[in-house]
């Protein structure tokens, strides 16, 4: 009985350790839990904390730095002096006209022929080749007139064979009988005083348009000297073979027409024009109908 009651107190103790067992497992898996998720809201906590304890000012502070930086820049650069402007744009020569361009005020006289034939002769060979089409308009300053009109000739041979010098500038040119200066054969020339100083711009010189011809040795030239002896200007010259002797020239022969010749003068200032000739391909004979020279005061 004693070994009875024995084994049923070492039982009973065995089932009590169980139970106690039982309890502290029960017990201790709870806990963990409790201590993860008390782990893990300190470390949510914490990291909130963290974000709510980051400043925003050294985000600010250095934007402020870098807008106070590009200000000082600023500053610097309007402080340093202007850098010269470059330009592309050339400086006018001297005499070229400031004004604004207008086509030159040409009245042309009736034609006489048509075309250019082909049997024409000219020293040199050199020949210039008909357009086919009216002469474009030339440009020249505005206010710019044929200040030639009027003004006194002077020539070679004072006294022409047919006509009078005078007729070079007296407005007519048309070809018709009476409308032209015979000087005879051989070098002459014909020298225009405008009485004053002028740029000129253009030269409009008219032979003999009637019939179809090219004047030999053309030298048209400008000065202030009434004697051409200095400050020479020469615009035209198709003397190839410097038969006159004022130099050779490389202009081409031209036949004549009622346009006339056209020079460039490219704003020369002068006070005294003079037109050279040597026969032409016809005959021996220079002939003169009309010369305008375009032109303005310098300003």
């Amino acid at each position: 009985m004693t070994k009875r009651i024995l084994t049923t107190f070492v039982m009973f103790g065995f089932l009590c350790a169980a139970v106690v067992t039982l309890s502290s497992c029960g017990k201790s898996e709870p806990a963990a839990e409790e201590e993860t998720q008390t782990t893990t809201q300190g470390e949510t906590e914490t990291e909130e904390a963290a974000v709510e304890e980051t400043p925003e000012e050294p985000a600010k502070e250095a934007e402020a730095e870098e807008a106070a930086e590009a200000e000082e820049e600023a500053e610097e650069v309007a402080e340093e002096p202007a850098a010269e402007e470059v330009t592309d744009a050339v400086e006018p020569e001297a005499g070229t006209p400031s004004t604004d361009l207008v086509p030159l005020p040409l009245e042309l006289p009736q034609p006489m022929f048509q075309g250019t034939p082909a049997d024409i002769k000219v020293p040199g060979g050199k020949l210039e080749k008909p357009r086919g089409k009216p002469r474009p308009d030339f440009l020249a300053p505005e206010g710019v007139k044929n200040v030639a009109l009027n003004k006194p000739v002077s020539a070679s041979d004072e006294f022409p064979i047919i006509g009078e010098i005078e007729m070079l500038t007296d407005g007519d040119k048309e070809a018709a009988d009476g409308s032209y200066v015979d000087m005879g054969p051989f070098h002459q020339y014909m020298t225009i005083d405008l009485e004053d100083t002028y740029e000129i711009y253009a030269i409009v010189l008219w032979h003999f348009h009637k019939q179809p011809r090219a004047y030999y040795d053309v030298v048209v030239q400008v000065s202030n000297d009434p004697e051409f002896a200095e400050g020479v200007t020469t615009l035209f010259n198709n003397d190839h073979d410097n038969s006159i002797g004022l130099g050779a020239g490389d202009d081409y022969h031209y036949v004549e027409t009622s346009e006339g010749k056209l020079i460039d003068a490219k704003g020369v200032e002068a006070r005294y024009v003079r037109f050279h000739s040597n026969g032409n391909s016809s005959n021996d004979q220079n002939h003169y109908i009309e010369a305008e020279v375009y032109g303005k005061k310098p300003e």
